[in-house]
């Protein structure tokens, strides 16, 4: 199975750089320029199936697919949710002084939202249980980086802190086969 990972456009100026999570935060104009050039490149009848993370960003990512109508579109694509911190960088979440940056574990599981062990188990079922039970060969997805990296940790076995340290700019392409 061929599996085409896009990151969605890029996001409005004062969100980039920030843990976005679950918030609904719409492209900026150049990563609307960005979703049209995408469009462009990923000619979508290539592909068997297409998924998109239900969130705005990557919606508006694919709106000029031109069969965007049969893409599917689904909460199991979504950033891991940050809480209170959604929204914010690094440097607001220390500022507040809640938490301190000791290593990168530590950190993920100190910043509030849903325990990213159980974020990691969502990624598994769906990439290697439920994609692999639709028993297609070519499938496009457009989702966020974070989701990606968590992926590539899984299939590259490769330690997260591994996988998050892997550049993905906001309209990139990732292609694996599993």
């Amino acid at each position: 199975m061929r599996i085409t990972l896009v990151r969605h456009c890029e996001v409005q100026k004062e969100y980039i750089g920030c843990y976005n999570g679950h918030n609904n935060i719409k492209l900026s104009k150049y990563g609307d320029t960005q979703a049209k050039e995408l469009a462009k490149k990923l000619y979508t009848p290539e592909f068997d199936i297409i998924f998109c993370s239900d969130l705005l960003r990557a919606k508006e990512s694919v709106k000029y697919f031109k069969n965007y109508k049969n893409i599917i579109y689904t909460d199991k694509l979504r950033e891991k949710s940050w809480g209170k911190h959604e929204g914010l960088n690094f440097d607001e979440i220390i500022a507040q002084n809640e938490i301190k940056y000791i290593k990168f574990f530590q950190w993920i599981e100190a910043l509030d939202g849903e325990p990213y062990q159980e974020y990691i188990k969502g990624i598994k079922k769906f990439f290697l249980e439920y994609l692999k039970s639709l028993e297609k060969e070519n499938i496009l997805i457009i989702t966020h980086a974070g989701v990606i990296r968590t992926f590539l940790s899984i299939v590259r076995n490769i330690s997260l802190e591994e996988a998050f340290k892997i550049k993905i700019n906001y309209g990139d392409l990732i292609v694996e086969n599993i």
